[in-house]
């Protein structure tokens, strides 16, 4: 006979009990074997091996240099015009007269200065900015690659000719060639101020008209340049993407290449504008000198900042004297200052572009 307490007794793992069902017993509960203790470590410093650090010295040095070398340039025009600023004998910010041939009775203002300064980088802009999104389209979207890479080539060479190139052939050859199409617009828009009979001979072409097509062109490198390294890196998914809708050539750039360039190509043209405002001996070879004020018109003459200052550099031998151009210098220099930043500004938002 079976005992009935061994029957019911609960087979082991194992046992036989176990292969025919019977549950085993369950086993007593093991107490966790606590952790050893580890010895806190002390953390390590990364190896830095000795050309990574004298790389690092360089480039950082580099960068405070840069930051020191500007701000000692600002130092020096503020230190410099100080002086003359306060012999002014008129307001320097509203006055458009210039007189420092007597040190002991300055008289000089830079309203006349920085509106033809204005109107000429703002002309140059106007006709560089359609021209220059154009042609980086074209090499972007629409030339072939053999044929895209040396007309960039070409483009990229104007930034190579010398300012006094430009400046000779607006005067000796635009200026003619546009001597017909500024009487046209005199004679039948001159009731516009800005195409009004101007204070020079416009058959001499030193007008700021004239400047402004030159500048125009010796921006167009820059402009084109950065536009064309921004539009080359719309996403491809986004064009493909827009190709599979069925987009046309112009629809894929107007909906993706545009807006993902936008912002690049107003920076672009930004730089271009900082570029304009500080050009010197172009300008300074075509522009004609002016007895009356600067009233507005694209066929008057005048000086820019930085022409004004470069035509009147051999005749700096009085510091009083000196110090007006200076003066002049020090708004020039922190009106580029301004442009180039709002140019940094605009791209800074922008994590595409970093």
């Amino acid at each position: 006979m079976n005992d009935p307490v061994v029957a019911r007794r609960p087979a082991r793992s194992g046992e036989p009990g176990a292969e025919r069902g019977v549950p085993a017993a369950p086993h007593a509960s093991e107490a966790p074997i606590p952790p050893t203790p580890e010895a806190p470590q002390t953390p390590k410093a990364p190896h830095v091996r000795p050309g990574d650090r004298v790389f690092r010295g360089l480039a950082t040095g580099s960068g405070v240099f840069i930051v020191a070398l500007i701000g000692a340039i600002g130092l020096f025009l503020v230190v410099q015009a100080i002086p003359s600023l306060g012999l002014d004998q008129v307001n320097f910010l509203t006055s458009r007269e210039w007189n420092t041939s007597d040190p002991a009775n300055l008289r000089f203002g830079i309203l006349d200065l920085l509106l033809v300064t204005i109107v000429v980088s703002l002309l140059a802009l106007l006709i560089a900015m359609p021209i220059a999104l154009g042609i980086a389209l074209f090499l972007t979207q629409y030339a072939p690659r053999q044929l895209a890479r040396p007309f960039a080539y070409v483009i990229d060479l104007l930034a190579a000719v010398p300012s006094i190139v430009f400046g000779l052939w607006g005067l000796f050859v635009l200026g003619p060639v546009l001597y017909p199409v500024s009487e046209w617009l005199i004679e039948h828009l001159g009731w516009i101020p800005f195409f009004a009979k101007g204070n020079v001979n416009v058959q001499l072409g030193g007008t700021v008209f004239t400047a402004g097509i030159v500048v125009a062109v010796m921006i167009l490198p820059i402009i084109t340049a950065v536009s064309r390294e921004v539009f080359e890196r719309t996403p491809t998914m986004h064009v493909e993407g827009a190709i599979a809708l069925g987009a046309t050539k112009w629809e894929v750039v107007r909906t993706t290449v545009l807006p993902f360039g936008k912002a690049g190509y107003v920076s672009a043209s930004m730089l271009g504008l900082g570029r304009a405002l500080g050009e010197t001996i172009a300008v300074m070879i075509i522009l004609s000198t002016a007895t009356s004020a600067f009233g507005w018109s694209l066929f008057d003459g005048g000086a820019t900042f930085a022409s004004k200052i470069a035509l009147a550099a051999p005749e700096f031998n009085d510091p009083r004297s000196a110090g007006a151009y200076i003066a002049a210098g020090l708004v020039l220099f922190v009106l580029t200052f301004v442009v180039n930043a709002i140019a940094r500004s605009i791209v800074a938002g922008h994590k595409e572009y970093e």
